[in-house]
């Protein structure tokens, strides 16, 4: 089910969206080209995520905060694919 978001646009962001999106571009419509950016942030903001993530586990590392794990990573890794 689609949802409607009206936005406002001040006309060099309207003019930069007409022109990649329409006849010529990867984009049939102003729509899709909106879509595709918000998905692309969506993107970014997880990655980013992921890294501070990652940055956090080597920094508790470094400092010594780790226990032993004593499961089979296998199996574990499998439940979660």
């Amino acid at each position: 089910m689609a949802n409607t978001l009206n936005l406002s646009l001040t006309d060099e962001l309207r003019a930069f969206v007409d022109a990649n999106s329409g006849d010529g571009t990867l984009y049939a419509t102003p729509s899709e080209y909106v879509r595709d950016l918000l998905r692309q942030q969506k993107v970014r903001q997880e990655a980013h995520a992921a890294r501070e993530a990652i940055l956090d586990g080597y920094q508790d590392a470094i400092a010594g905060r780790t226990h032993e794990f004593k499961g089979d990573l296998d199996s574990l890794l499998k439940k979660v694919r």
